[in-house]
């Protein structure tokens, strides 16, 4: 390389000289500097002035180059004073346009940057807020103006009135695509009701929907949520039952309602059973009117154990207590353990009581730590609630079936809203846990365990039968896990539970054939060539009693006349079982097999999605009823609705949000 008059020459290429900055580009390319001068301000130092503000920045410095990052950020977060004040009081036509970042030669990009939406940002913030709970009077809060500000200069502020007519015309939009979505469904819906209160002495019904789309994707979207009286009158949640059903389309289409035992009645189920029979024809005798919450159960017999020894488990409370009350506390409690040399890794926790897998969770970490809480009170004089050992062995016991239970609720929490598939082998492991127990020779345990057998007993045999028929439909099991199960808990009384299990899914066999059984008829005319006609499609009427009698005689006279005849129920049962796959997703296989069996795959469709609770995942543990807060209950019930309804389907992603499509604000 050769230097001559200020002329680098490499590889036979000419540069110009750069003069005493090296650093210093030929030309000043960015578009900043169409608001930026340049001077210099002394020996090897220049500084950027800008033309608004004249506020300085650095920009070189001892042959340093500073970039241009901060300076465009002065323009374009509205830092420069001067713009900022214009741009408030409106005075738009002398002020600079902010800069614009130069496009990069990249494929595909638009090149113009992107202009300010008002609409657009009113739509995100309302997407924000239901998302995230947050009270619609944020957007009037100073922070929350101050931070938009920075943000966006352009933003104008919006009002809480205004806000909450974008939640409601989202959640509007987002329901019309959610009963389009159910409308094209190919089976029918399943129902729960869930009761929440208020401090006002109103109760608000969550009614929720559960259905498998024509994918096979299981759908659980909140349908409604209504304001009641509290208590519940029979009258109100019929009326909301009924609300239901005409918004979104299900009369004629609902298989099960499931409603906890807690707020329903005699006269109200009664009511229900008359209406839903005569609405839903394959309601199979009112046995798909479920008011045993899998959930609500499993809690009221933990609460009920920890109940029995309520002395016991205080103590053991008040003991936890006293050693996390405070640092010297725990460090002697620490120091005993580790001269004990107890194995334990466990921490202790305290209990909240509104939730009982916390009671549970608290009491099995203390009995890792029996020893050293046997022993504390030589280490510190003043804890005196020390329980013996037989107290901590009743603990243990305890704890054991606490484990059973939590087991059991444990399905609603590690796969939210399970198919029905999967409920038969845990309420019948946990039947068998029970009866052991409860004819246990050892009498704390069975006086302990024997009332919550009772209670549990009486839930198993009203929710088995219906369950055992969502396992037949899972091909690792069909009717073999039902005929064992059966046996080992009945044991010579197995045989009538099996054929009602066997008997009601051949009777749902055939409800479901005659509905998807076409009537052809063929007399030579033009119109009358190839008409199909659907029974569930035929007006109240329309077709002869005889005619109908007559071709449902010659229909179910192949399964009761023709010996040689085997329908999809019977080849679906005679083939071998699936091997037993861990992680077997069964709808996926009813989704490959359902060319093979079209009858029972609706059923299997209506009866997997069926659900066994009525609570949301995150309250399977509660051990009170839930409650909206102030807030929530100081908003009008529709804006209540379209926000918790909104919320549900924007977190399960049963519809994406199009965040492309223009927002429509919707007009009160």
């Amino acid at each position: 390389m050769a230097i001559d008059a200020g002329i680098a020459v490499t590889n036979n290429k000419e540069k110009p000289d750069l003069g005493e900055h090296p650093n210093l580009p030929k030309r000043k390319k960015s578009i900043v500097w169409e608001y930026f001068t340049v001077e210099t301000v002394g020996a090897g130092c220049t500084r950027a002035y800008c033309k608004q503000c004249n506020k300085s920045f650095s920009y070189i410095n001892d042959s340093k180059l500073a970039g241009t990052s901060h300076l465009k950020r002065h323009i374009t977060l509205g830092i420069c004073q001067v713009i900022r004040q214009k741009n408030q009081q409106g005075e738009t036509q002398d002020t600079p346009n902010p800069p614009k970042k130069r496009p990069r030669a990249t494929p595909g990009y638009a090149g113009n940057g992107v202009t300010f939406d008002q609409s657009r940002s009113n739509h995100d913030i309302a997407k924000m807020i239901i998302l995230h709970d947050y009270p619609l009077h944020i957007v009037e809060q100073q922070g929350f103006i101050d931070l938009v500000r920075i943000l966006q200069p352009q933003f104008n502020p919006i009002r809480s009135d205004s806000v909450e007519e974008d939640c409601v015309a989202l959640y509007v939009r987002e329901k019309q695509n959610l009963l389009n979505l159910i409308n094209g469904i190919p089976g029918l819906v399943n129902l729960t009701l869930d009761l929440w209160t208020s401090n006002e002495a109103m109760g608000y019904v969550f009614v929720r929907g559960h259905f498998i789309d024509g994918n096979w994707n299981l759908h659980h979207p909140v349908l409604n949520v209504i304001k009641v009286p509290f208590p519940l009158s029979d009258g109100s949640l019929s009326h909301t039952i009924l609300t239901c059903l005409s918004d979104w389309n299900l009369e004629g289409r609902l298989l099960t309602l499931a409603l906890d035992k807690s707020f329903s009645s005699e006269t109200l189920m009664g009511n229900l059973k008359g209406f839903l029979s005569s609405k839903n024809p394959v309601i199979l005798n009112d046995q798909f009117l479920n008011q045993n919450c899998y959930a609500r159960v499993l809690s009221h017999l933990a609460l009920d154990a920890l109940q029995a020894m309520k002395e016991t488990v205080d103590k053991v409370r008040q003991s936890v207590k006293y050693v996390k009350s405070s640092e010297s506390h725990l460090e002697k409690f620490i120091e005993l353990k580790q001269q004990l040399q107890v194995p334990s890794k466990v921490d202790l926790i305290l209990d909240d009581t509104s939730r009982w897998d916390s009671t549970y969770h608290m009491l099995l970490a203390a009995c890792e730590l029996m020893e050293v809480f046997a022993c504390f009170d030589t280490a510190d004089p003043d804890y005196r609630m020390t329980l013996t050992m037989d107290e901590w062995k009743q603990v243990e016991k305890l704890c054991k079936y606490l484990k059973c239970f939590h087991d059991a609720a444990n399905i609603l929490t590690l796969q939210p809203y399970p198919t029905a598939n999967l409920f038969f082998p845990e309420v019948s492991k946990l039947q068998v846990e029970l009866t052991y127990a409860a004819f246990s020779d050892d009498p704390f345990l069975s006086s302990l365990i024997k009332p919550l057998y009772e209670k549990f007993d009486r839930y198993w045999r009203e929710s088995c039968p219906i369950l055992a028929m969502a396992v037949v439909l899972d091909p690792r099991h069909k009717m073999k896990l039902v005929e064992f199960t059966f046996s080992k808990i009945l044991g010579e009384n197995a045989e009538p539970w099996i054929r009602t299990v066997d008997d009601a899914l051949r009777e749902m066999f055939i409800e479901y054939n005659i509905q998807m059984l076409p009537f052809e008829t063929t007399n030579g005319d033009d119109e009358g060539d190839e008409i199909m006609i659907k029974t569930e499609l035929c007006p109240e009427g329309s077709l002869d009693d005889s005619i109908y009698l007559d071709d449902y005689e010659f229909y179910i006279s192949d399964f009761v006349g023709n010996q040689q005849f085997k329908s999809e129920l019977d080849e679906y049962l005679e083939e071998p079982l699936l091997s037993n796959y861990q992680e077997f997703d069964i709808l996926c296989w009813w989704r490959l097999n359902g060319y093979r069996y079209p009858t029972l795959s609706r059923i299997a469709s209506d009866l997997l999605s069926m659900p066994t609770s009525t609570v949301s995942p995150d309250s399977v543990f509660d051990t009170e009823i839930r409650k909206m807060d102030n807030y929530r209950s100081s908003l009008s019930p529709r804006t209540i609705e379209a926000l918790i309804c909104a919320k549900d389907w924007l977190q399960n992603k049963i519809l994406p949000i199009d965040d492309s499509k223009a927002f429509v604000k919707m007009e009160f």
